[in-house]
């Protein structure tokens, strides 16, 4: 397993189907060593705290294995490693195999895997395309998010190394699926909704699925 690209950016506004959007979506690979911190890398930066960054979502990692289908999908589309939004493409690391809770070491920094990667309408923004939200979405690559563990440095090239594999039962791909298919399978939302790994947030919505499918 390896780092194949780090990539970074700063906010910028654009016009989107009639009004102003700031996003912070495009990123640019970069090379050499790149901080990382509890919030970020070095050099990035989130528009929309709101509903983007804090300590869950801190990092965003892609499997650069995606990138084949999305091309031969998107053949006039520009995919250079980052235009996904994400800081981090990998490899060897896929929604299927990886779990909610496991952790990771890049570099001299260390993370864990807090949930998928949901995006919101920006991801649109970036493709020129508002279709491509519920494209992603139901891909079922998605990608993920990293809480730093142990801040660091990493660069391009370093080997990923899997610290501890999490025991819950819960891949992000099971997430996903739970959340796009309506899939109100009892033991998966069950680990789902106390999986201390996920964010609240995911905890308390999966929970509420769990009451309905109750009642």
């Amino acid at each position: 397993m390896k780092l194949l690209a780090v990539s970074v950016g700063r906010p910028r506004d654009l016009d989107w189907r009639g009004r102003r959007v700031r996003t912070s979506i495009f990123k640019t690979p970069v090379t050499g060593r790149v901080r990382v911190t509890r919030l970020n890398l070095a050099g990035d930066e989130q528009s929309d705290l709101t509903v983007h960054g804090g300590p869950d979502k801190a990092v965003y990692a892609y499997p650069g294995e995606h990138y084949a289908a999305w091309r031969r999908e998107l053949p006039n589309a520009e995919l250079g490693f980052g235009a996904f939004g994400e800081n981090l493409t990998t490899e060897g690391l896929l929604e299927h195999e990886v779990s909610i809770g496991d952790r990771l070491r890049i570099g001299t920094a260390e993370f864990v895997i807090t949930q998928p990667r949901m995006p919101c309408y920006k991801l649109g923004v970036r493709f020129g395309n508002p279709e491509m939200v519920k494209r992603f979405h139901h891909s079922g690559r998605n990608g993920f998010y990293f809480a730093v563990t142990r801040e660091g440095e990493l660069g391009a090239g370093d080997a990923i190394e899997r610290l501890e594999r999490d025991t819950g039962g819960l891949t992000v791909a099971d997430v996903v699926k739970l959340y796009v298919e309506d899939d109100d399978k009892q033991p998966l939302l069950e680990r789902a909704s106390r999986h201390p790994a996920l964010p609240a947030s995911w905890r308390d919505y999966f929970q509420k699925r769990l009451w309905a499918a109750d009642g």
